[in-house]
């Protein structure tokens, strides 16, 4: 971002329920950092098809798009790139010229975690959720040979269509042999209706080897300091902020930050 906005700044923002400080915090302080025009707003909306004309209309450059918005854009662009198609759910718009393309950078930042951390593919895992990011978090375990899951969403429905598209299983709860638990539900998220809840039971958590929370306001949901306490290995929800966002700067502008840069912005995007 430029010390001055100006006429050719490019902008780009979110959509979400309950806008957040980080994506802002974090697109403008590697804006910056690196001379680069651009400035990034975050904007909830209640008129979807309304917010997706104006990112077309007014030459917005990229929206990062949040729950409950991940699936219901994607009948208003114009295509998908095979990140967002093979999940069905959207994060990421990217504006060309007026035309729009999503993409699923939550996808490439669960890839990515699991690389870091090692985690083998023969691991038997459990995600409760069956949404936008529960999508994007099991089709990428499972394109990456992580095949041996199940989804226990409490939807019964959702979870068994999502379980018969990629081949696994769906339960009511986390099986007896599971070694990683996965949430991708808004259990335990600041400020919602179930902020203080566990997705999966405590036997559950102390019985796994690896627990994964999605959630990232706060990182130590209920789950991670369960998971904590009980000595297990955990992966929290900040990490996954950080890779998906750094995708996402790299498709609004086309720069590749390296790790420094990307560790600097983090650390502003995620103080208090």
């Amino acid at each position: 971002m430029t010390a001055r906005i100006n006429r050719n700044t490019q902008l780009c923002m979110s959509l979400s329920a309950r806008p957040g400080n980080f994506g802002t915090r974090f697109q403008n302080h590697l804006y910056e950092a690196l001379g680069l025009d651009y400035v990034y707003k975050a904007f909830t909306t209640t008129d979807i098809e309304g917010a997706v004309r104006g990112i077309r209309a007014l030459g917005i450059r990229g929206c990062a798009v949040s729950m409950p918005f991940k699936e219901a854009v994607i009948p208003l662009i114009d295509e998908l790139d095979p990140s967002a198609a093979s999940i069905g759910a959207v994060n990421t718009i990217v504006n060309t010229d007026g035309h729009l393309k999503g993409y699923n950078t939550d996808y490439l930042a669960v890839v990515q975690l699991m690389q870091r951390h090692r985690v083998p593919t023969d691991t038997r895992w459990a995600l409760a959720g069956a949404g936008g990011m529960a999508k994007a978090v099991a089709s990428a375990l499972v394109d990456y040979g992580y095949a041996n899951g199940a989804i226990v969403a409490r939807n019964a429905g959702k979870r068994r269509e999502l379980a018969e598209k990629l081949g696994i299983t769906d339960a009511d709860e986390a099986p007896a042999d599971t070694q990683m638990l996965i949430n991708a539900t808004p259990i335990g998220m600041a400020g919602g209706a179930e902020a203080d809840a566990l997705p999966f039971t405590p036997e559950a958590i102390a019985a796994a080897e690896l627990v994964f929370d999605v959630v990232a306001i706060p990182p130590e949901t209920p789950l991670i300091r369960a998971a904590r306490a009980s000595g297990r290995q955990v992966i929290t929800g900040d990490a996954v902020l950080v890779l998906q966002g750094r995708e996402q700067f790299v498709l609004y502008t086309g720069v590749q930050p390296d790790e420094a840069e990307v560790e600097a912005a983090a650390k502003v995007a995620l103080a208090p």
